[in-house]
């Protein structure tokens, strides 16, 4: 289990480059950590938990409904990445990253493999000590949850889910409610992250 920040940072990426292909649209995620409260789950030990955006519904949104780490597109007035995600997670869910621990962050990826509109995103990591902060959602976002480890690397969870724009079937993880599935994206930084701290995991 991961009861400290430094269990994070050991396995995360600490000399972070962006991509140099200039002419596809980049993006950044933020994967904010923060430690279980053992008081409101009994039964679990020590680990961290991650917070999870579930985006809101819009016609003509290809990821309308669907959940993710708070993040976006790359500003021409970001400075870098990590910039970006800050910014957005600000935005999203009125969370600043400012004074968190940065840990580091995970390996890049192309975000549209399911929509076939290629944009690089990288994932950048966040420590929070302390009880869970208030957040506030933006129009964008129509909830948020914090997921434990534990939780993501449950394997009664994993399903197949079925992306009706793409019409397939893709692996996904099953969260409390029905409607909650993390796939994707999404799912591939994780399975990256759970790589990295050598614990079984999805295929994503």
């Amino acid at each position: 289990m991961i009861a400290r920040w430094q269990d994070l940072a050991e396995v995360l990426d600490q000399d972070f480059r962006a991509s140099e292909e200039d002419r596809v649209p980049q993006a950044a995620v933020a994967a904010v950590f923060r430690p279980v409260d053992l008081g409101a789950r009994p039964g679990y030990e020590a680990d961290a938990e991650l917070l999870f955006i579930q985006r809101a519904t819009r016609e003509g949104d290809p990821w309308s409904g669907q959940m993710a780490l708070p993040g976006g597109r790359k500003d021409p007035t970001d400075p870098s990445p990590q910039a970006t995600a800050i910014r957005e997670t600000d935005e999203e869910v009125g969370l600043d990253l400012s004074p968190a621990r940065y840990l580091g962050s995970l390996s890049e990826m192309d975000g549209g493999r399911a929509t076939n509109r290629r944009v690089i995103v990288s994932a950048h990591a966040y420590w929070l000590d302390g009880p869970r902060p208030a957040l506030r959602h933006n129009y964008e976002v129509a909830d948020t949850l914090w997921v434990p480890l534990r939780d993501l690397g449950d394997r009664d969870r994993y399903i197949d889910y079925h992306y009706a724009m793409a019409g397939a079937m893709f692996p996904g993880i099953q969260l409390d409610r029905n409607h909650q599935v993390i796939w994707g994206l999404t799912l591939r930084f994780l399975s990256d992250l759970f790589q990295r701290l050598d614990r079984p995991f999805i295929t994503g």
